[in-house]
């Protein structure tokens, strides 16, 4: 039942682009995504070949909808470019348990049981951790208080979507170049499909129904999916049909964006005065729901693992001991201060007083971590576990065609109808071939 089902030429394109295989004992080929605390991970090589003799890095780093096809074509066809790869929540049981990676043990001195449950839960197998953490998050609303109180108004815990909508509705002056609300728009089962799952869920719908089948042709579903598609076209920024988490922290950080719902990790980002230019003007609150809380904001995990095969499989995990360690974190600390460590990952490090004092987010962003019920995340019983995305494998192909659709709805090129039809259909023809019903 279990394949990934890439495009042949695609497939070719990324053979004859794919030329670092690590050919020499000792050097590490690492996959990653082109996220500010990977980029500075990579700026952190002469610390960590320093004190590892003997072992280089080679960093392969792409835009997040890249690296998942990257490193999943490799996988599936044991093409062994990479002894590391940065995955998530979704491919790791599911690897895991196909033998696909390399299970993960580190000496005492890691001190596994420091890591967040939720995240240890999410990046393991039946009890076998197959993916260590780098930085983990769920999903919040980051705002400028300056422009909500300017215009009279509030934001409180778990909002309803309609709060949002009069909030961005206060707070839009396109004259000015500001835009009441950013939200991903690119397509991708990891970009718009997730963040428009979660807010699909609060609004009661869900994935699939107990039957396996799916359900993108819900009332709750087109509920959802038009109140996005309008919340963005009126309040939105131009093209966002093309804005995903960087894109949107660029514009967010220049003070375009008077909200943000998204990824926790951002925080970090949108409080730093070297990057942003309203961070003293941040705000934040648990997610927006319209029915329900339940899975109204996601849990992941960027995670560091091993593919099974890697010749250098020792040394591979000597690196992602060392870059998800305690000591990786103080590290970063010492370089950059605490409101910048890579966060969601450790306990320790929302106990430590020096990134509780320099971390104005971090309360919210431990609360929205510890809300997130993979178990339970739709108002009706769901027969798959996920918040933003169902762990079983078709999800990946089901996922990124319903991106698609919802891209098309955003601009205007497709009704939201036709976007549910499309997405139904292509779920429907996924779970017939892996033979669900």
């Amino acid at each position: 039942m279990y394949q990934f089902r890439i495009l042949a030429v695609a497939a070719a394109v990324f053979a004859v682009a794919s030329v670092s295989v690590s050919a020499r004992a000792g050097e590490l080929t690492i996959a990653t995504v082109n996220n500010g605390h990977m980029i500075e991970m990579q700026k952190l090589t002469p610390e960590f070949e320093a004190a590892n003799p003997g072992i280089t890095l080679n960093w392969v780093t792409l835009e997040e909808g890249v690296l998942r096809q990257r490193v999943t074509t490799d996988i599936s066809t044991k093409g062994g470019q990479f002894d590391v790869m940065t995955i998530g929540m979704y491919e790791a049981p599911i690897w895991g348990e196909r033998g696909w990676l390399e299970p993960l043990t580190f000496g005492a001195g890691y001190d596994v049981n420091d890591i967040l449950p939720a995240m240890r839960n999410g990046l393991s197998y039946d009890g076998t951790l197959y993916a260590a953490p780098f930085y983990g998050e769920s999903s919040m609303i980051m705002y400028r208080r300056d422009l909500v109180e300017a215009a009279g108004m509030s934001i409180q815990d778990n909002p309803s979507w309609d709060h949002i909508r009069d909030v961005a509705a206060a707070i839009t002056d396109k004259a000015n170049g500001v835009y009441g609300v950013c939200l991903r728009g690119k397509p991708g089962w990891g970009d718009n499909a997730a963040f428009i799952t979660t807010m699909a869920n609060s609004f009661g719908a869900q994935l699939f129904n107990q039957d396996w089948t799916p359900a993108f042709d819900s009332p709750a579903w087109r509920e959802a999916v038009e109140f996005y598609v309008n919340l963005v076209q009126d309040y939105g920024p131009p093209g966002s049909e093309a804005n995903s988490f960087n894109e949107i922290l660029a514009l967010m950080n220049e003070g375009k964006c008077g909200m943000w719902i998204d990824a926790t990790i951002a925080a970090s980002f949108v409080t730093d005065p070297g990057q942003s230019k309203v961070a003293d003007k941040m705000a934040f609150a648990q997610a927006p729901y319209k029915a329900t809380r339940k899975g109204a904001n996601w849990l992941w995990a960027w995670a560091l693992a091993v593919p099974a095969g890697t010749r250098q499989a020792d040394d591979a995990k000597k690196f992602i001991e060392w870059a998800t360690s305690r000591e990786y974190i103080e590290l970063i600390a010492s370089r950059n201060g605490w409101g910048n460590v890579p966060t969601g990952t450790r306990q320790s490090t929302y106990d430590n007083p020096q990134f509780k004092a320099a971390a104005t987010f971090d309360e919210d962003e431990l609360k929205a971590i510890l809300s997130a019920n993979p178990n339970d995340s739709t108002l009706n019983p769901s027969p798959y576990v996920g918040v933003q995305f169902a762990a079983i494998p078709e999800w990946q192909a089901i996922g990124l065609a319903a991106g698609q659709q919802f891209t098309a709805a955003l601009a205007g090129d497709i009704t939201v109808e036709e976007a549910l039809a499309a997405a139904q259909a292509a779920a429907d023809r996924e779970m017939r071939k892996a033979g669900y019903y």
